[in-house]
């Protein structure tokens, strides 16, 4: 079993910049997928951005703003937010997902989420 937990979420201004950090428990933390998703106030929880063995992807309102990063040395997967938009105002969850060998999902972990607010 995997435990993630955020950290790093804050109030910002319009333009700026803030990093979240998930620590995971684990030993085999490299094998997971981490993902990063948002829940804005009266919406449905969005996918922000993933990273796995292969690459990362990103949601395209935060493509070119926002970059996932994973130091497996450290269990530990991060956001690097820059450009903030208040759009992106959201309560912000990491995400460790496990796949069987024929790609169905076999694991499925959240956090608590960590709140980003960015003001106008």
């Amino acid at each position: 079993q995997v435990q993630v937990a955020e950290s790093g979420g804050g109030l910002v201004q319009a333009g700026g910049s803030l990093r979240l950090s998930c620590a995971a428990s684990g030993r085999t933390f490299s094998s997971y997928d981490m993902g990063w998703y948002r829940q804005a106030p009266g919406k449905e929880r969005e996918f922000v951005a993933v990273i796995r063995w292969s690459g990362s992807r990103y949601a395209d309102s935060v493509k070119d703003r926002f970059t996932i990063s994973k130091d497996n040395a450290k269990n530990t997967v991060y956001l690097q937010m820059n450009s903030l938009k208040p759009e992106d105002t959201a309560i912000y969850y990491c995400n460790a997902k496990s796949y069987t060998a024929w790609g169905g999902l076999r694991e499925d972990y959240w956090g608590q989420g960590t709140q980003v607010t960015v003001s106008s």
